[in-house]
């Protein structure tokens, strides 16, 4: 067994998010952690790494494991390389080396006896040393490095200056190359291209020790693991299979339990009903009285409350002129020195959707920020059309200290309390989240959050960048729905075509203006 998690209990304030939680992960299984946002997963993945302590409850490992932890929030820091990150997976084989020579150096003073007893410390040591390729670390470094990309931006470079794709690669790669006995890995396809997620999932499909993944991504899910599982109201279910058989297993405890509580409602009306109309005469006394015993001893059956599902309708402005933007010979980029890009011709008309795809750190974020006016251009110009109003969703969220009340506020302040509760909970957020400061919410309430001063304001020109990040399933069907009924334009960075393909008609490959191709 690699962890025991026994009565599990945890909350934050009035809002509990486990209750009496138990779970064990044996070797080799490869799970996939599911539920909708806010439900606790990210928590779930900081209890039993540490870093949070819950309520009530034991987390415990196994004394040997080594466990990896691929965590969306990981600093790093300016003066830290590539390759300085990567390397640093092997810091533990470095000690050991240490402790290999201060054996030698005790040796000197040692009797016969002790000296055997050392040597085969060293022999151990030396073997550990040996299956964790200490004698290559370079050679391994590089290749996967090279696996994920990283090689061409060159080892020295400075890990402040990356995508949060680039980011996430370099994360992987260091977790990847300390070989841990368990990897936790938090929606590690969020801000990856399509190629390293194929890349990711050949590796996950080869790994041989156990994996938690959590993510939203559900071909990838489907494709690597054997166990799923769920968390929906404090709970912890353990299914096994991978996500389709998840859900028809669930789908059928689902109607199952709906039919059983259906029965028992029946049951009860028809008790007490007999009750209230024989508990007054002498001769039907004593069996109104058992029959009101058997109420009073009788589990009742509770359902769950219905999650409420989001509702994106975004408002409209009057419709743009004809042309939406064009570009002539735009370079993009940060420094003169090092462009992102070659010189960009496109041209976006009224009404087209189009999705941009390509490699990350090839510059679809910093494209969508030239096109916007954000950050200026190196060469060439972005010419915008008339009658815009375009609404942008970003990656990362600013920090912020408000409330989500305050949050919509903000932006709409002459909306009653009323209407802005209202708004947030067509988003899909509970009293509780609405009430709660944004920055203790999970990555997906947040987007919800954003998505929510985005459709409500009017727009004819959306430009989206990765706005499926985090999304739970039901957010992100909705979110497809609502973009397809959209009447304006809309420019989509997105890494995930099972939910592009429905919405636009045309793909932009960014690679093919890209200065390294």
């Amino acid at each position: 067994m690699v962890l025991n998690v026994e009565h599990l209990t945890h909350g934050f304030g009035d809002r509990a998010i486990f209750q009496d939680v138990s779970f064990r992960l044996l070797k080799g299984e490869h799970i996939g952690l599911i539920g909708a946002n806010g439900e606790g997963k990210s928590t779930f993945m900081n209890i039993i790494t540490g870093k949070l302590m819950p309520d009530e409850g034991k987390v415990e490992w196994n004394k040997n494991v080594r466990v990896g932890y691929l965590d969306q929030h990981t600093v790093l820091e300016k003066g830290m390389t590539i390759g300085s990150v990567l390397r640093s997976a092997f810091s533990f084989l470095t000690e050991m080396e240490n402790q290999i020579n201060q054996i030698y150096e005790s040796m000197a003073d040692a009797t016969e006896e002790e000296i055997n007893t050392m040597l085969e410390e060293v022999g151990t040591l030396q073997d550990l040393l040996t299956y964790h390729d200490y004698y290559m670390i370079d050679a391994k470094v590089e290749q996967v490095a090279r696996a994920l990309g990283l090689l061409d931006l060159g080892l020295e470079h400075d890990v402040t200056d990356l995508s949060g794709g680039q980011r996430t690669k370099v994360l992987l790669a260091k977790l990847l190359l300390e070989k841990p006995d368990i990897l936790l890995l938090d929606e590690p396809t969020n801000y990856l291209d399509a190629e390293h997620i194929a890349w990711l999932k050949r590796y996950l499909l080869d790994y041989e020790n156990a994996f938690i993944l959590i993510s939203h991504d559900i071909p990838f899910l489907n494709e690597v693991v054997n166990i799923i599982y769920h968390m929906e109201n404090q709970e912890l279910n353990r299914y096994v299979g991978n996500y389709e058989e998840f859900q028809k297993v669930h789908e059928m405890r689902k109607a199952q339990k709906e039919a059983a509580f259906n029965r028992q409602q029946q049951e009860i009306s028809e008790l007490k009903d007999f009750v209230a109309r024989n508990k007054a005469r002498v001769a039907t006394r004593n069996m109104a009285m058992s029959r009101q015993k058997k109420l009073d001893k009788m589990d009742v059956i509770e359902l769950a409350a219905e999650k409420p599902k989001p509702e994106f309708r975004f408002k409209e402005a009057r419709a743009t002129g004809k042309m939406i933007f064009e570009t002539e010979d735009l370079v993009i980029g940060y420094d003169k020195e090092a462009p992102l890009s070659k010189p960009i011709n496109l041209r976006m008309e009224r009404g087209e959707k189009i999705a941009i795809t390509g490699t990350n750190g090839i510059g679809k974020s910093t494209l969508l920020k030239s096109l916007l006016g954000i950050i200026p251009a190196l060469e060439g110009k972005a010419q915008l059309g008339d009658y815009l109003y375009p609404g942008y969703f970003e990656q990362e969220m600013k920090a912020s200290s408000n409330s989500c009340i305050e949050e919509i506020w903000e932006t709409f302040p002459s909306y009653t309390q009323y209407e802005v509760r209202a708004a947030l909970a067509k988003c899909g957020l509970t009293t509780q989240h609405i009430e709660s400061l944004v920055r203790v919410l999970s990555g997906g309430e947040q987007a919800k959050v954003r998505l929510c001063k985005l459709i409500n304001q009017e727009t004819n020109f959306l430009i989206l960048d990765e706005p499926t990040n985090h999304l739970d399933v039901d957010a992100k069907e909705e979110l497809k729905r609502a973009l397809t009924a959209y009447k304006g334009a809309v420019l989509l960075v997105c890494h995930e075509p099972e939910f592009y393909e429905g919405v636009v008609s045309k793909v932009w490959n960014l690679e093919e203006y890209s200065r390294f191709h």
